[in-house]
């Protein structure tokens, strides 16, 4: 199994798998090799672990300290968001900051990641800068995080920025595996990133109902409201959809837009539209801005 999908063992965890090549039924210099290799491996990360668990306890004790002083931060990344996460973490980590930066690629396990972590209470705040995880989720991707995707930091009642970066696209492998509807679809955009990456661009129809389907998440899960801000850029949902690029299309970005604002009136919570495409600095300056603004008033 260690040479297939491993998701329904690994999930979001730290665990390691060892393929045996050969079956584990009797001996032979194949198996025993691999057996021993991997007991090698257990005995490494066990001593790595028993050595950071003894250190000195003053500088345990100091070091635990000076971690429950920062605040651990949670963003979301995709390749097309890649600048403007690296501009957010610049910011975020400046001296002027005690913070410390979790990156997630939202590859659908990044985002379970993510959400797991926050539900363990390990992270104090989120910039859900890129949601395309909900947008294979909506129209069959291969990256989706599932139906809870968002869920777990709206209950968690964290400081909790959302954007909609890379929600214009579904990610597909090969151009030979993509869905025949798709490539029946004369008008469809789709983009061939690499051999082993196709990408295919939202309708309005799609966009819309990916909307409504972030603000229903939103207002249903929301425990503290006035912890959430939707940020929506106006320039761009990453590199491929800005003015010129391959994915732009502003009547399906303005769709989406359209239906968080709708799906989220009269419910008190902030949604705000900004100038930029997802990657400018102006942007994501505006982001940081906003999160920094939740973070000191939850420490008020």
């Amino acid at each position: 199994m260690a040479s297939g999908d491993t998701a329904p063992f690994v999930a979001e965890k730290d665990i390691t798998l060892m393929y045996s090549i050969v079956d584990i039924a009797g001996s032979n210099a194949i198996l025993n090799g691999v057996l021993d290799n991997a007991a090698g491996g257990i005995v490494g990360m066990a001593r790595a672990y028993q050595k950071r668990q003894s250190n000195d306890s003053n500088s345990s004790s100091s070091a635990e300290a000076n971690q429950e002083m920062k605040t651990r931060i949670g963003i979301t990344m995709f390749g097309v968001t890649t600048p403007g996460v690296e501009l957010i973490r610049k910011h975020l980590t400046s001296p002027s900051y005690d913070n410390e930066i979790y990156v997630f690629h939202a590859t659908g396990h990044g985002g379970l990641a993510m959400e797991r972590l926050i539900s363990s209470s390990h992270l104090d705040a989120i910039i859900d800068l890129t949601l395309s995880e909900i947008t294979d989720y909506m129209v069959g991707g291969i990256m989706s995080a599932g139906p809870h995707r968002l869920e777990a930091g709206l209950k968690a009642g964290i400081p909790y920025i959302i954007s909609v970066g890379a929600c214009e696209m579904v990610n597909f492998g090969p151009r030979h595996t993509l869905p025949p509807k798709f490539e029946e679809d004369g008008g469809r955009k789709i983009y061939e990133h690499n051999e082993a990456v196709t990408l295919v661009r939202t309708t309005v129809r799609e966009s819309r109902w990916i909307g409504e389907c972030i603000a229903s998440k939103i207002q249903n899960c929301a425990m503290r409201p006035e912890m959430v801000q939707v940020v929506l850029p106006t320039g761009g949902l990453s590199a491929l959809s800005v003015k010129g690029g391959v994915f732009e299309d502003v009547e399906a970005d303005e769709a989406l837009f359209e239906a968080i604002e709708r799906g989220l009136k009269g419910t008190g919570l902030c949604v705000a539209r900004v100038e930029g495409n997802v990657n400018d600095e102006g942007f994501v300056g505006e982001v940081v801005r906003r999160l920094i603004g939740l973070v000191e008033s939850r420490d008020k």
